[in-house]
Formats: structure tokens, C-alpha cells, sequence
């Protein structure tokens, strides 16, 4: 019995060991009820995927955006994985590679951008279930910035994978963020590399704040805005991810009736980061101009309008808070230092500090 045991245990072992590699980055497995683990390229759920992304990308630009502006959506092969994407912009904005449908694979190495007459990105990450990717809230050029935004490479599009807080593939999915910024982007887009933006809207407000910043924005050292969502860092930091908010905008809007969960996660995000900070000695002063926060909008999750869900969202692509003066059309300023903050949620909880 114990030698049936012991055979039984190394078959599961090695089973599990194959299922968790792959190259460099590593594949999870379906938590009960969260989202299917990341789709390698080959499988049939990636090629659906990209065929849903191409088929919704392709009666957009049917709409017509004016202008020269089109919409181009594509598939990058990163590491054996498979991330649907879109990029805007102008033919003079985009490379000779950028075609809809086409595979664009990870370069080996960081691969060549145009720091020179390119221009900057703004990559939006949506909430779960993928609508604003399918929206495309940023697309176009706004504040000198081109719109992309990538989607969630599992079958219920969610960020970072799993379900709710616990997003079991977040390192994963930032991983493959991060290769698709520098190695597939700039094969496709003439792009400074140097003004690389991010905006998270719910779940991939998660993902950002939760993982990827964490782990990469010291590379970018640019500005985020988290919208309706955040997380407190799910992963060790970088070595200079502390200094790095002394010197990268990041704005975090939600509003007054935030889902109860998120009224939790988004100061608990605040707080770890200015913790973060101070402790690689950023000042006072240096990081209430960096980080803000604001929850004064009346509607429920991701309603900054008071009006829908997409209509907010739109709200907070357009007036892209971080690069003006604070102020958002319809909303007034909403930059706020997290250190000189007393905002509340309308249940009473504190947007940057903790409650017991």
C-alpha cells in the first residue's frame, strides 16, 4: 500500500510540475470559481478569443472614430501565452507590422521604439469581464498619448486571473504586461518609451496596484490612475518601488457608494504605499503631490458620472486626471493628497485610512 501511495504521490507531483511550467512565467490553475488559468497560444480558447476580439474590434471601426484615427487589434505570443490587444492612432503612428488579426510575437530583447518622434501610450486593463477593452474608452490620441488596451488572456477576462481579491495569476498576467509593453508594442507603434501610462478600471485596478507597480514601476516611473478598484501589494516590491512613488503619479478615483469590499481594499492599497514610500525615505511633502485619491463622485462602482458604468469609465478616459490640474469634467478637482485627505465613503469608512 504505502508503495502504490508513494508511486501515486510522484505522478501527481510531476503532473503538477508540468502544469506549472512554462519558459519563464508560470501557469496557475482554475481556484474554485475563478477564471480558467492563462491561455496558451495554441489552445482553442486563445484562437476563440482572438476572434471575439477581432470580430467586436471590426464592427467599432465600422462606427467610425473620424479622422485618420483607426483601431487595430491583434494577438502577442509572449512566452507560449496568448494576449489579445488593440492599439490607435494614425498610419503615420503606427508601424508597417500593425495589421488586424496579425500575430506579434515578443522579441527576444527590448525591441527598438522611436523615443525620438514617437509618441507616448496610455494602456487601459479592464475590469472582469472585459467590457472596456471591448469599449476601448482611450482610443485615439488625448494629452499626447496613443490608446491600447489588452485583454485578460483567461475565459472570464479577469485580471490577474482567480476570483475576487485573490488574483493567483497576478504575477503571471503582470509579467506578460510588462513583455507586451516592451517587446510586442514597439513593433507595432512608433512610441516614446519613456511616457508609458496606465490606467486600471476595477479588476485591472487590482492587477496594477496589486502586482504589477509593485513590480515594475520603477521601469515606466510615469502615472496611473486606479479607477474603482485597488489592492495593497500581493507580491514583494521591487528595491525601489518605495522611492519610485516619490516620483510616478498615481491617482486612485472611486466614489462615494463603492462596492463594501473595495471600500476596504482601495485604503488599504493607500496606506501600504505611503508606508512603502516613507520607509524609502520619500517626503511629506514630495509624495502628496504624487499620490492622490478622491471618492467624492455620488454614484455606486465605477459610476464617476452618476449616470452608467461605461459613461463613467468614459468620464475618466477623457479627462485623464493625472496629466492636467486635477480637475475632472463634471467632478471638479478630485487630486487630493492621500496625506491630507479626510474623504469618506457614504458608509462612513475613510478612503485613506484603515478602520478596525
Amino acid at each position: 500500500m504505502m508503495r502504490v501511495s508513494l508511486l501515486s504521490m510522484l505522478i501527481l507531483f510531476a503532473s503538477l510540475s508540468r502544469t506549472e511550467s512554462r519558459g519563464a512565467l508560470s501557469r496557475r490553475q482554475r481556484g474554485a470559481g475563478g477564471a480558467s488559468p492563462t491561455f496558451e497560444i495554441t489552445s482553442q480558447a486563445a484562437k476563440a478569443q482572438a476572434q471575439l476580439a477581432q470580430r467586436r474590434a471590426l464592427a467599432a471601426q465600422r462606427a467610425g472614430l473620424g479622422g485618420k484615427v483607426k483601431v487595430v487589434p491583434m494577438t502577442a505570443e509572449i512566452e507560449g501565452f496568448a494576449i489579445q490587444f488593440k492599439v490607435s492612432g494614425s498610419d503615420e503612428d503606427l508601424q508597417p507590422a500593425a495589421k488586424a488579426g496579425a500575430l506579434i510575437r515578443a522579441s527576444a530583447e527590448q525591441a527598438t521604439a522611436d523615443s525620438s518622434g514617437g509618441k507616448g501610450i496610455n494602456l487601459v486593463l479592464h475590469g472582469d469581464g472585459g467590457q472596456s477593452f471591448f469599449d476601448f474608452p482611450n482610443k485615439g490620441e488625448h494629452e499626447g498619448l496613443l490608446g491600447v488596451v489588452a485583454l485578460a488572456p483567461n475565459d472570464k477576462m479577469f485580471w490577474g486571473g482567480g476570483a475576487g481579491n485573490r488574483r493567483t495569476d497576478g504575477e503571471l498576467h503582470s509579467g506578460l504586461l510588462d513583455a507586451l509593453i516592451r517587446k510586442v508594442l514597439p513593433q507595432v507603434i512608433k512610441m516614446d518609451p519613456t511616457k508609458v501610462f496606465f490606467m486600471g478600471i476595477s479588476g485591472g485596478s487590482f492587477l496594477l496596484s496589486g502586482f504589477f507597480l509593485p513590480l515594475f514601476a520603477e521601469k515606466y516611473n510615469s502615472g496611473a490612475i486606479l479607477g474603482c478598484g485597488g489592492l495593497a501589494p500581493k507580491v514583494k516590491p521591487s528595491v525601489n518601488f518605495g522611492k519610485t512613488l516619490g516620483t510616478m503619479r498615481i491617482h486612485f478615483q472611486t466614489s462615494a457608494r463603492e462596492q463594501d469590499g473595495i471600500q476596504v481594499t482601495i485604503p488599504q492599497a493607500i496606506v501600504s504605499y505611503v508606508g512603502l514610500a516613507a520607509k524609502a525615505g520619500v517626503d511629506k511633502e514630495t509624495l502628496g503631490k504624487k499620490l492622490t485619491a478622491d471618492a467624492t463622485p455620488k454614484g455606486t462602482h465605477c459610476v464617476f458620472d452618476g449616470k452608467g458604468f461605461v459613461s463613467g469609465i468614459q468620464l475618466l478616459a477623457d479627462d485623464y486626471i493625472i496629466l492636467g490640474d486635477g480637475d475632472a469634467k463634471g467632478l471638479g478637482k478630485v487630486s487630493t493628497s492621500v496625506l491630507e485627505n479626510d474623504q469618506k465613503f457614504a458608509s462612513g469608512r475613510p478612503l485613506t485610512k484603515l478602520t478596525r
